[in-house]
């Protein structure tokens, strides 16, 4: 009996310690076995498949370049004038700028949803993205209870964790876009075109979600929601004490890509010069062909990581986190200007549309006071700095340099306009809510009057339509009602003045809703976002405030 008696002490010496752990830290624990069963290889290089040696006679459609920055704030870039731009204008974005000036500057752009993968599968769809149940970003059930625990404890609204909805949640891997949608790289590769994914993905890692399996010919980079920029030691870098999310990425994310779905392996190179040298790469592997490249970076997004030069470079900066993420936001700009070299050092400029745009406004947790500018709001709220992003269109030849256009538009509309540059039909069996814009930049046609423009994400709702935005929370329960033509800024509430709008504006909503389909997956997580000061500011009586479901 005493070896079994050893045996059991051993074993309750090795057991204990171990419940215990998994019951303080299981995520850590979950990452870190992760990590160990998925290791990631040594940097390697990439091989495009090369298209034909000669071009083909005749006319070609033109090649489409598709460029999405992640978490930017309205503000970000100085396309708008020398005052804008992060720190005031001290991080100058030239080549992002030139896009804007070179063809069309879309003012009033809008995303289909105020977080990453919901916006990003409108952007490759043409459709409201809970018209197929894409309503909530992917929250695995683990991290949605991970997040409240590390959350600052001080607050007056606590973040709300959802336990009793975690049986309907599926896995991580499986929270994506259905095989079932059209996406605008399946229209253009039935068109002949050779289809490029680069960068984030963020829409799904199972059979059937995945790039390879969306119409992407090709693809590299990683299918999270976010990636580290480089090792933790080759960079200098900004960190969020405060939010919980920052915490995990450290500890979790590493620089690893992957090429057409193989295992994981280093970029080794900064993850933002890595993705704008394989889009050169990309390029000239395809100058002979037509192609869609899909470049979705993922600067400005946490971590915050910048390269050494970078920072360097911003030395008027003195605020640390700023500072490196002008140093970003530096590199973010330098890596469209290298695409837009490549185009024209392959002499494809004249035959390429490139749209440049960002998925969401700059986020709340970032503890950037003015990176949205003059607008309210963040990341996670239908306030025009969670919702207003950068949306600029550049086809020498077709579209003349320096037009501004005040038309409402949204990322809903590339699908459908780009089909039309390439002369495609919409896919069949289905409603496209996007329209085509190349009427408004080409012949110059009039604009749809009062064009109306929905969002929702569970107990939020939002719609404009004309000069007039509603937005209706259930938690807690307030209604916004702005003229988006006197009050750009959303500064004064009309509700109580203007029930008839109300109401009517309550009833499209109601009439939207009944179009949509179910969630695909419950939100697990309801975080409180406040309109006004970012995440690290001290909360304070009479601050407005809005529940994101997630």
């Amino acid at each position: 009996m005493k070896p079994l008696k050893i045996l059991f002490a051993i074993l309750l010496a090795i057991l204990l310690p171990a419940w215990v752990a998994w019951l303080l830290w299981p995520v850590p624990i979950m990452v870190l076995a992760y990590r160990f069963t998925h290791p990631v290889a040594a940097s390697r290089q990439v091989h495009w498949a090369a298209g034909p040696e000669r071009p083909p006679a005749g006319e070609r459609p033109p090649n489409i370049v598709l460029i999405l920055a992640d978490d930017l704030g309205i503000n970000d870039i100085t396309a708008e004038g020398p005052a804008t731009g992060v720190a005031g204008g001290l991080v100058p974005t030239p080549n992002i700028d030139a896009i804007a000036r070179a063809g069309a500057d879309f003012t009033v752009a809008y995303c289909a949803n105020a977080t990453c993968s919901p916006s990003r599968a409108a952007l490759l769809t043409g459709r409201y993205p809970q018209r197929f149940g894409f309503e909530f970003t992917a929250v695995p059930d683990q991290l949605a209870r991970y997040v409240p625990r590390y959350s600052p404890q001080d607050r007056p609204y606590p973040t709300i964790y959802h336990a009793d909805l975690q049986a309907r949640a599926p896995s991580m891997e499986n929270m994506g876009m259905p095989l079932s949608e059209v996406t605008i790289a399946e229209v253009l590769r039935a068109r002949g075109y050779h289809t490029v994914h680069l960068g984030k993905w963020h829409l799904g890692d199972a059979p059937g979600m995945r790039p390879e399996n969306q119409g992407f010919d090709e693809s590299l980079g990683f299918m999270a929601g976010a990636s580290k920029y480089a090792p933790d030691k080759a960079s200098v870098d900004a960190r969020l004490p405060g939010d919980p999310l920052d915490r995990l990425l450290w500890l979790a994310l590493s620089d690893g890509v992957q090429f057409n779905g193989g295992a994981p392996f280093h970029a080794g190179e900064y993850m933002t010069d890595y993705l704008s040298d394989q889009a050169v790469a990309a390029i000239a592997a395809n100058r002979n062909r037509p192609f869609f490249i899909y470049l979705a970076y993922n600067a400005p997004h946490t971590p915050f990581q910048a390269t050494k030069a970078d920072y360097e470079a911003l030395g008027s900066i003195k605020d640390r986190r700023s500072r490196v993420y002008g140093a970003m936001v530096r590199a973010l700009d330098r890596g469209v200007g290298k695409v837009m070299s490549a185009l024209k050092a392959q002499g494809l400029d004249r035959n390429t549309i490139v749209i440049f745009t960002n998925d969401n406004g700059g986020a709340w947790y970032a503890g950037l006071s003015g990176i949205n500018k003059p607008y309210r709001g963040w990341k996670g709220t239908f306030f025009e700095g969670g919702i207003r992003v950068p949306f600029f269109i550049d086809w020498p030849g077709r579209i003349a340099p320096g037009q501004r256009l005040a038309i409402p538009t949204e990322h809903i509309d590339v699908l459908p306009t780009l089909a039309a540059a390439a002369m495609v039909p919409l896919p069949a069996g289905r409603q496209i809510d996007g329209i085509n814009l190349l009427p408004f930049v080409t012949t110059h046609a009039q604009p749809p009057l009062g064009r109306t423009l929905f969002w929702r994400s569970g107990s939020y709702e939002a719609v404009r339509d004309g000069d007039w935005k509603l937005q209706v929370s259930r938690n807690p329960p307030r209604t916004w009602l702005f003229n988006l033509a006197a009050d750009p800024t959303e500064r004064v509430n009309l509700a109580a003045r203007e029930p008839a709008i109300v109401a009517r504006l309550r009833a499209s909503i109601a009439r939207h809703d009944r179009e949509m389909a179910k969630p695909l997956w419950p939100a697990l997580l309801e975080e409180p976002i406040r309109i006004d000061v970012p995440a690290d500011a001290p909360w304070k009586p009479g601050q407005e405030y809005v529940y994101w479901p997630n």
